[in-house]
């Protein structure tokens, strides 16, 4: 239900506790005992893992109260800040602090069960330039926070937006909305099929976007998709591209067996332009509860999901078993190419997450109310997969560029021209297809991937150091605002071909 990538290279995960006793079970013989609970009332197993890219394997990790439908983003430290859920866990934080000794009892979730004012569930975390995350809306609640908090008396804020795009009750089509650190440090919002530019820091309403042509809904349970697309670094243009959803009323139709067919229309907009308007374009395939993942050299994966009916238990049909990439560069009628289908569903309750290699980590999927393996419709899938974009195709080995330096987990700073060194096979470099790119690895749950964004660095001329060696300028982005303190994967990208990354702090 919910994946992040840290630096050590290991995606935590977890689940819904309520869902009844996984397969994995708790180490030492620990259980939990939460007399609550209508699925398990003692409970051996473990609702979260953290599972280890590099070696195929899964470490049990304990939660303490309901995670369900929750938000997250890093902190610049590495920590993984985790907020909110269901019933004892929607007030709750849980900090996860990246490491790598697995007998350590500091390698697991720390719990805080009242650090937050409001109750958070379907809310949408966004990591901030002061490093705190702001977490906005979830059900009922019309308002936001922050975490960590700068004082004991720092409440909530009211959003009347959040109210003003609130359908009703058991069909809010505002929750989860896609929200996006803009260039100019306030925030793109966008919930149901309306947006606005905030000033967080002062509740001030920027200025209020035209509504998304269509008048359908993006957000949960019409859950559609949303990137920013990458930006230039020290640039301030800055666009963001929604694809998919349902119609206004498919939740409500599901719920009487009437599965319609998903939306097939994504939205792309200029947030900063003087008069910014949606251009639309039509995706070849309809698609509800899809993810959308930023690649390292900047094209769009669309992914999971399925062609009719909404999110939420037993109302989506139809899986989507192709992926789509988008091409956000080539003209208009050129930009989205489907792509080999896999043989498993990813309905309600699947992720995905960027790995470093460039692969895309694919999971889950459980449209049920608790695990259900058999005798139904998409039994509950525990299984991982990885989504190999074109690039990875052995054909283009001789093509692909080794970062030489810096190491991974170098630190570097704002506004610095660093040099980067890389290889590639003799005779192939093509100099003007060079291009470095910084990406945030995200929070990806309910078919959206929080706090993702891509930046292209500005860069010098490629000069020869030898053999099949060479070493580009390029100059980090200038502030916060552009790039949140924290960790990012590099990738130098060269014919649309990226390097495997490598992880740097910037700070």
């Amino acid at each position: 239900m919910h994946m992040q990538l840290l630096h050590t290279d290991r995606v935590v995960m977890f689940d819904r506790t309520a869902f009844g006793n996984s397969n994995i079970s708790l180490p030492n013989a620990k259980c939990l005992h939460d007399p609550d609970d209508p699925a398990s009332r003692l409970d051996c197993t473990a609702h979260s893992v953290e599972y280890d890219v590099a070696s195929n394997s899964v470490r049990p990790l304990t939660v303490l109260s309901n995670i369900w439908c929750s938000s997250g983003a890093v902190l610049p430290d590495g920590t993984l800040a985790q907020t909110g859920g269901n019933g004892k866990g929607d007030h709750a934080v849980r900090l996860y602090k990246a490491c790598t000794d697995n007998y350590s009892s500091s390698c697991d979730w720390q719990e805080i069960i009242n650090g937050l004012t409001q109750t958070r569930w379907y809310a949408t975390s966004q990591i901030l330039p002061d490093g705190r995350q702001i977490i906005i809306g979830g059900r009922s609640q019309f308002n936001y926070e922050f975490y960590p908090k700068h004082s004991p008396t720092d409440g909530s804020y009211n959003l009347p937006f959040l109210q003003q795009t609130f359908d009703h009750a058991d069909t809010d089509n505002n929750l989860y909305p896609f929200v996006f650190l803009n260039t100019d440090g306030n925030l793109f919002i966008f919930a149901n099929n309306r947006a606005i530019l905030f000033d967080y820091k002062n509740s001030k309403l920027i200025r209020t976007y035209p509504a998304l042509p269509g008048g359908d809904p993006r957000n949960y349970p019409s859950t559609g998709s949303a990137v920013l697309l990458p930006l230039k670094s020290n640039a301030a243009a800055a666009e963001v591209l929604l694809c998919g959803g349902a119609i206004k009323g498919a939740c409500d139709r599901a719920r009487k067996g009437d599965f319609v067919r998903a939306l097939d229309t994504c939205g792309r907009i200029r947030i900063n332009d003087p008069n910014p308007q949606w251009v639309m374009e039509t995706m070849p395939l309809a698609r509800v509860m899809g993810d959308m993942l930023l690649l390292p050299n900047g094209n769009v994966l669309i992914i999971n999901g399925a062609g009719t009916g909404t999110a939420a238990w037993e109302l989506g049909r139809s899986p989507v078993l192709s992926p789509v990439l988008y091409y956000p560069d080539n003209q208009p009628g050129s930009r989205f190419e489907v792509q080999n289908p896999t043989a498993t569903p990813r309905m309600y309750h699947s992720a995905a997450v960027l790995l470093r290699d460039g692969r895309v980590l694919v999971g889950g999927s459980n449209p049920h109310e608790f695990y259900n393996f058999t005798n139904v419709l998409f039994p509950t899938d525990l299984t991982l997969q990885s989504f190999s974009p074109p690039y990875l195709d052995p054909r283009f080995d001789n093509l692909q560029p080794k970062i030489l330096s810096p190491v991974s987990g170098s630190k570097i700073g704002y506004g610095q021209q660093i040099p980067v060194r890389f290889s590639v096979d003799p005779g192939q470099l093509v100099q003007s297809t060079i291009m470095v790119t910084m990406i945030a690895p995200a929070f990806a749950t309910h078919s959206f991937s929080m706090n993702q964004r891509l930046l292209v660095l500005e860069r010098g001329d490629v000069m020869p150091v030898g053999g099949s060696a060479y070493q580009i300028m390029a100059t980090t982005p200038g502030s916060g605002n552009l790039a949140p303190a924290g960790y990012y994967l590099m990738f130098v990208v060269h014919k649309d071909i990226p390097s495997e990354g490598i992880w740097i702090h910037i700070n």
